[in-house]
């Protein structure tokens, strides 16, 4: 049986350097409730979508529609000749008026917004519904909000590179979440095309085929659930993998990304993609001799290439600063564009 996340009830804030502390998902109950958009969902789906069409900005948004017979989840075809749904450039009120249109249908189209910037497409939203939260420390990002709209999906397992505060303010989802050591076991998919911007597994977690991906069972074993009500607030650190099932008949969904980095540290994804590049068809023996030097240069945190060099000394493997990023920047585009 998967066990559910860790729940905190009566928090009146954010805690972000204890949740980072933590480094697990954990549930902040009820945080949100009194947001006007958990109101309005109280009161209905009608009033819900009422709400949000009060900050339609004009802007053209991005709507993902796929056939009843996907049963929600946004993934690939069955024949993997591309994605099983269409994406399109839509009205914001004019697509919460489709899917208020098949609220009651039993064999409804899936729809679904996903990751739509709250202060660039729904301006005005954040005034009464936000998160209070600490500023960022200096050379450090601020959060990024987005909402999600939608009938009953499924996003499949997939993970972020950011740490995320997830707010279910209308109807109810289901996150499973696994830690980011159960990467292989959770069997992920070509690195694109993707559903949505990210990895997915490749298994169906509804009903997993275990003959095909034995190893999802040892997933299924460290896996954690978090059974989300309006209001109620989601922590989980970067690299969580996590699939969501929005519950309702409408689901309203608002979350902060961000990462505890410089704000000029580079994507590690691109890292990845490199070391494909360089390192993953070299012979074994060279493999684990670099995994060794990545040991001493990055996974120490850096203090141990350079402690025993005087300042003048350390070159790149001094701490990085703004001007330090971009020289070591220019440098691998140099040797990348040879």
């Amino acid at each position: 049986m998967v066990r559910p996340v860790r729940s905190i009830d009566g928090a009146q804030r954010v805690d972000l350097p204890a949740l980072l502390a933590a480094n697990e998902p954990v549930i902040l109950r009820g945080l949100a409730a009194a947001w006007p958009l958990a109101a309005a969902g109280e009161a209905g789906a009608d009033h819900a979508i009422a709400y949000l069409k009060q900050f339609d900005g004009g802007r053209p948004i991005v709507g993902y529609t796929g056939a009843p017979s996907i049963g929600g989840r946004f993934f690939y075809r069955d024949d993997w000749s591309g994605l099983n749904f269409d994406a399109a450039r839509v009205g914001l009120s004019a697509y919460l008026d489709r899917i208020a249109d098949h609220l009651d249908d039993p064999d409804a189209p899936a729809f679904y917004i996903g990751s739509t910037d709250l202060d660039t497409y729904l301006p005005g939203l954040r005034r009464d519904n936000d998160l209070s939260l600490p500023p960022p420390s200096p050379g450090r990002a601020a959060p990024l909000a987005s909402i999600w709209i939608g009938n009953r999906t499924v996003a499949a397992t997939h993970y972020d590179l950011s740490n995320n505060l997830a707010v279910c303010l209308v109807g109810r989802r289901r996150f499973t979440l696994f830690p980011p050591d159960q990467v292989a076991n959770l069997y992920p998919g070509p690195l694109e095309p993707t559903p949505g911007g990210q990895v997915v597994s490749m298994v169906d977690l509804r009903a997993p085929d275990l003959e095909r991906y034995p190893r999802f069972a040892e997933a299924l074993a460290n896996a954690q659930v978090a059974e989300l009500e309006s209001g109620d607030v989601l922590f989980y650190p970067a690299l969580w993998w996590h699939n969501v099932e929005a519950l309702g008949r409408f689901n309203v969904m608002v979350n902060y990304w961000w990462n505890d980095a410089p704000a000029f540290a580079d994507s590690p994804m691109t890292t990845l993609l490199h070391a494909m590049l360089a390192l993953r068809e070299r012979p074994a023996a060279e493999r684990a001799a670099w995994a060794s030097m990545f040991d001493h240069y990055i996974w120490s945190g850096g203090d141990d290439a350079r402690d025993h060099l005087p300042p003048a000394m350390q070159g790149d493997l001094a701490p990085l600063d703004p001007v330090a990023a971009r020289r070591l920047r220019a440098k691998l585009l140099q040797r990348l564009n040879r």
